[in-house]
């Protein structure tokens, strides 16, 4: 194996196992309570090597944020000839709730999420730094957006159109996020629930009536 890709596989390992810490910690003696220095020693590692990977604990929560973005710009890119822009734009956000990121194995990424959804209700720097992702990925899935379908949207109606789905899924996931979440024996439940209210929001965006009132 090349060198460079035992130093990936070195930095994987040692990523997933400051979030599998983190994860650890948060659960069992609260996210206040949990310091970087108590999440690298846990990881076995030093806190400046928790910084080479994450700039803050409210990092630890976001880690696969660039990897949604890039799922909803690819899901853009890849448009089927005569698909309408409310029908790619839907696609481009289920592509982006469905994409966790690929350094994530599947017990983790669900753990994380319940951690998310539970932390964001209580801390008010979570909240903000969960409202900060939601902005970056609403911008630029709007401007990809615009870029291919320059004739039917401006910059302004596309990021109103983005803005009035999300803005709809956010209401329905704020309720939900409401219910009292536990920790990574919920992180599954917590999934199918999430899929099931923004399959239930979207729905009457894919009526052939709305699809074709749009754009």
């Amino acid at each position: 194996m090349p060198p460079s890709a035992l130093r990936d596989r070195k930095r994987e390992r040692t990523r997933r196992a400051l979030l599998e810490a983190a994860a650890e910690l948060f659960e069992t003696q609260g996210y206040d309570e949990t310091t970087v220095a108590d999440i690298a020693a846990a990881a076995d590692v030093g806190t400046r090597t928790f910084f080479n990977y994450f700039g803050s604990k409210e990092e630890l929560l976001f880690p696969e944020s660039d990897d949604r973005v890039r799922a909803a710009v690819a899901a853009i890119a890849s448009r089927r000839p005569g698909e309408r822009p409310v029908e790619v734009l839907l696609r481009a956000l289920r592509a982006a709730g469905d994409n966790p990121a690929e350094h994530l194995m599947d017990d983790l990424s669900p753990r994380i999420a319940a951690l998310r959804a539970e932390v964001s209700r209580t801390v008010p720097s979570v909240s903000g730094r969960a409202a900060h992702a939601q902005l970056v990925t609403q911008r630029e899935i709007a401007r990809q957006l615009h870029v291919a379908f320059p004739a039917e949207f401006d910059e302004v109606g596309a990021a109103a159109l983005v803005g009035a789905v999300v803005g709809a899924v956010s209401g329905a996931l704020t309720v939900l996020f409401q219910q009292p979440l536990g920790g990574a024996e919920d992180g599954e439940h917590l999934n199918r629930l999430m899929h099931k209210a923004t399959s239930q929001v979207l729905q009457p965006w894919l009526s052939p009536h709305r699809v074709d009132s749009v754009g």
